[in-house]
This record gives C-alpha cells, sequence and structure tokens, in this order.
C-alpha cells in the first residue's frame, strides 16, 4: 500500500499552454502519455457507498488495477491510502489484491462488478525537483458516462518524499501566473456524478474529533480542518450550480467557523494566523449575494403571502430577481478567484506547520465559552426588545460568536451540551430575523433609488417587513429568557 499526498487545481483549457511555458517547468522534460481508465462498481453502488474507487487503467500496452479508499480532502491537499497492481488484461483481479485492501471489500457481491464509466485524457508530467521532490501533471480529456461527457483540464501536484510544503509552495508560485481554481473532486467522484450512481449536495459541517485529553493547539487545528474540507467541499456545487441557495449559505458558514477559529486561537495568545485578513474579505465579498438570497427566497415569500389579494408588481420583483442574480455572479467570480483560492493553500500549508503544546482542550473551552458567555449577557441587561438596533445588532453578533465556539467545542463534553446549544441556536435565529427585516429595508432603499418608479411597491413591502418585525420583539423576549435559563454546559 502507498499513501498518495496529492494537491489538485483547475486549470480552464484556454490557458494550458501557459503552465508550459512556465519558467517553473524550464529545464524539466515533459513525458507524455495517454491514459485510458475504466471504473467498476456493482449495479447497486456498493463500492460507491463505502467511499472506493476500483479502476483498471491502460497504460501503453499494460494493465494497471488500482484501489483507492477514497478519504475526505483537506483543502485543496489530498491523502489517501491506494494500491496499485499490474494486471493481464482488462478486467479485475481481485486475488491480486493485498489482504488489508480485501478486507475493504467485506461483503460486496464482487462477481457482479461491471464498468461504469470511463475517464480518457493526456497527462503531461514534470518531475521538479530531485528524486525526493514533486512530479506535477497536467491531465486534459475527459470523463464519459453513457451518452454523457465531462471534460478534464486540471493540474495534480503529487508529493513522492518529504514535506507537503513543497507542494504548497509550487502551488503558489503557479498562482501568481495562472488562473488556478478549486477542484477538490476526484475523477472518481465527478463520474459517479456523470452516470448519476450519485447527486451533488450542499456538505454541512462535520463535527469535529474532539476529545478531552486533545492539548489545545491539537483542538484547534482540528475545528479548523473540518471548516476548511466543508468550505471546499461546497465551492465546486456554488460555482456550477449556484441557483442553489444551500451552496453559498453552507459555503459562509464555513467561512465563518473559520473566523470562530481566528478568535479561538487568540485566547491560546497565538498570533493572528497570516490568512485572517483574507478570510475577512472573503466572507464580506459574499454577504450581498447571501443578503438577496435571504431576500428574495425568505422574506419575500412571506410578504407576498400577506399581499395576496393586491400582488406586487412584476417590474419589483425581477428587478430583485436581477440584483439577486448580479450579485451571486459577483460572489461566483471571487470564489474562483486566484485570491480565494491561495486563501485556501495559506489555510492548508497553515495546517502542516506544529503548534507549540498549551493547556487542555478542556481547560482552553472553559475560558473561551465563559469570557463569550458573560459578554453577552452584559450587553442584555433588561431584554432584547428594550435594546436599540445598533445593540441589538451587538447582540446578535455575541450571540453567533457564542455559538460557533459551543457549536465547536461540542465534542468534549457530549451530549450535555445540546439543550444549551438548542436555546442558543433559538436566540441567534430571533435575532437574525429581526437583522433579515433590517438588511430587507436597506435593499428596498437601494432599488428605489436606482429606479423611482418601484418606489410604491417597495414601500409597501417595507411596511410590511417592519410591521412584523415589531410584532416579533416580544417573541425575542422570550427567547431570551429561555436562554438565560440554560445552566452552561461547560461549568
Amino acid at each position: 500500500m502507498s499513501m498518495e499526498i496529492e494537491l489538485k487545481l483547475a486549470l480552464d483549457a484556454r490557458h494550458t499552454a501557459r503552465l508550459r511555458r512556465h519558467p517553473l517547468l524550464a529545464g524539466a522534460r515533459p513525458r507524455r502519455r495517454m491514459l485510458h481508465s475504466v471504473y467498476h462498481d456493482t449495479p447497486d453502488f456498493a463500492l460507491l457507498r463505502r467511499a472506493i474507487a476500483l479502476r483498471l487503467r491502460r497504460m501503453g500496452m499494460h494493465w494497471v488495477q488500482t484501489l483507492k479508499a477514497e478519504a475526505p480532502p483537506v483543502g485543496a491537499l489530498s491523502r489517501r491510502p491506494e494500491w496499485e497492481i499490474p494486471v493481464a488484461g482488462g478486467a479485475p483481479d481481485l486475488a491480486a489484491l493485498p489482504p488489508e485492501a480485501l478486507e475493504l471489500l467485506q461483503g460486496i457481491d464482487l462477481t457482479r462488478l461491471a464498468p461504469v464509466f470511463v475517464t480518457e485524457f493526456r497527462r503531461t508530467t514534470w518531475a521538479l525537483g530531485d528524486e525526493d521532490g514533486v512530479e506535477l501533471a497536467l491531465d486534459e480529456g475527459e470523463i464519459r458516462a453513457g451518452g454523457a461527457c465531462q471534460p478534464i483540464s486540471e493540474i495534480e501536484l503529487e508529493l513522492r518524499a518529504g514535506s507537503a510544503d513543497a507542494l504548497f509552495d509550487l502551488s503558489m508560485a503557479l498562482l501568481e501566473s495562472l488562473p488556478l481554481r478549486l477542484e477538490p473532486r476526484s475523477k472518481a467522484e465527478r463520474g459517479y456524478f456523470l452516470c448519476e450512481a450519485a447527486a451533488p449536495a450542499p456538505v454541512n459541517a462535520r463535527r469535529p474529533d474532539l476529545r478531552a485529553g486533545h492539548a489545545a493547539t491539537e483542538a484547534w487545528a482540528e475545528l479548523v480542518r473540518c471548516g476548511l474540507a466543508q468550505a471546499v467541499a461546497n465551492v465546486p456545487g456554488f460555482l456550477e450550480r449556484g441557483e442553489d441557495i444551500e451552496y453559498l449559505h453552507q459555503l459562509r458558514v464555513a467561512l465563518r467557523r473559520l473566523r470562530a477559529a481566528v478568535g479561538l486561537i487568540r485566547a491560546l495568545g497565538g498570533a493572528t494566523p497570516a490568512w485572517a485578513a483574507a478570510l475577512q474579505t472573503s466572507l464580506r465579498d459574499l454577504n450581498p449575494a447571501r443578503d438577496w438570497d435571504v431576500f428574495l427566497h425568505e422574506t419575500l415569500p412571506e410578504v407576498q403571502a400577506v399581499l395576496a389579494d393586491a400582488p406586487l408588481g412584476e417590474a419589483l420583483q425581477e428587478g430583485i430577481r436581477r440584483q439577486a442574480a448580479d450579485a451571486r455572479r459577483a460572489a461566483q467570480a471571487g470564489v474562483a478567484s486566484a485570491a480565494f483560492t491561495r486563501l485556501v493553500l495559506e489555510i492548508g500549508r497553515d495546517l502542516t506547520t506544529p503548534r507549540a503544546d498549551g493547556p487542555t482542550a478542556r481547560a482552553w473551552s472553559r475560558g473561551v465559552l465563559d469570557k463569550r458567555w458573560k459578554r453577552l449577557r452584559a450587553l442584555c441587561p433588561d431584554g432584547p426588545a428594550a435594546l436599540t438596533p445598533e445593540a441589538r445588532h451587538r447582540l446578535r453578533i455575541a450571540a453567533k460568536k457564542l455559538r460557533y465556539a459551543a457549536d465547536a467545542l461540542e465534542g468534549l463534553y457530549g451530549k450535555h451540551a445540546r439543550p444549551f446549544l438548542k436555546r442558543l441556536a433559538d436566540l441567534q435565529e430571533s435575532l437574525g430575523r429581526a437583522n433579515d427585516a433590517r438588511i430587507a429595508t436597506h435593499l428596498l432603499e437601494d432599488l428605489r433609488r436606482r429606479n423611482l418608479d418601484l418606489a410604491y411597491d417597495a414601500g409597501r413591502v417595507a411596511g410590511i417587513v417592519t410591521a412584523r418585525a415589531s410584532q416579533r420583539d416580544a417573541d425575542v423576549d422570550a427567547v431570551w429568557r429561555r436562554m438565560l435559563d440554560a445552566p452552561p454546559f461547560w461549568r
């Protein structure tokens, strides 16, 4: 068995000639070969369900059988065990696999294996550095399943030996002059999507693997890994299926979790990560798209239900849809940009840096959560309804910071954390609805300024939004009182 450590990035086919002329490849002799691969699975896709890929690849006159146990990438970097064995002919020869690989296949009816999709591409490779360096591969071709096909145009940087820092250094250098973007999906994953054995879907946060005996620095790195994995996993869906607003929502959740981690490292006495400013910029650039999504898909339907007998004019609705589409395209351009790719690479490289041991994760978590809980309570001595809009906004931010920290650290405390977290989530949601109303009125005012013909319908919507927000004030106070009755789970 070998452990494949690689970093993969997409490169638009229009720019592959620029890669071949890149100064970093000067002096390295390219090696070219056509690779024809057939992926096998059972009719009910038993291998897919176990996150296993079985591939037969023709290389010249020879066939190589590869079994890969897929593992979720951390940012753009992936590590996964694989077994490669030469075989005679283009049919699977499972008897040639070692026992540890066969163990992964136990319980699967291997007599039913059959081809499910094909990849065919030209691979150009350059060996960089000495024999312990990095191999850069440019893959150009397609994935085929039935009558469907999808292009392949990507680079893979594979570590032959040494530190993964070499992969990040090289990718950063290439990014200076090439429009590289994130591509966390393997060819196998895309092939399964193409043959409709699996459907793309937004990716929710994975629960961090935290244990009481962990050092705080170890726990912090796990929080960052989980946030980064969730962010990167939602990038392809947001770029390709951005009309599904959940991709943007989950991407922003992941980035906000990473921002929460920035605050948490300060509580350990650590320096602010070098990538913190770029992370804040990316979050800020995504905010308009999310604001318009919420307005279009949540606020507007509620208003239309109230105005059922006197519906809004089509001009206002079309203006809202157009603004939402423009904001989404701008957000997609940001996520596809070199700046966003660089941010992910910088976070990934930071995770490879060892940190000094400090307090235990439990001791650290108690200090962090206590401080944020006291801050939240101090901001609201008489209930949210008595606060000014600005003060309520500060309360919402404090509740959000406490929730992200508490959610992240829940694994240290188990089921005892759930009642507190449920009430905290209710508080954040209640305060968030009031914030949505505030944002909605700003968006409507912007529409009015752009087109005075929309002023009447925009005013109707603003009036309903404001009235509904006022009616919810009592609800916010009730949620706050329940929050105060919840015993902090970390004490």
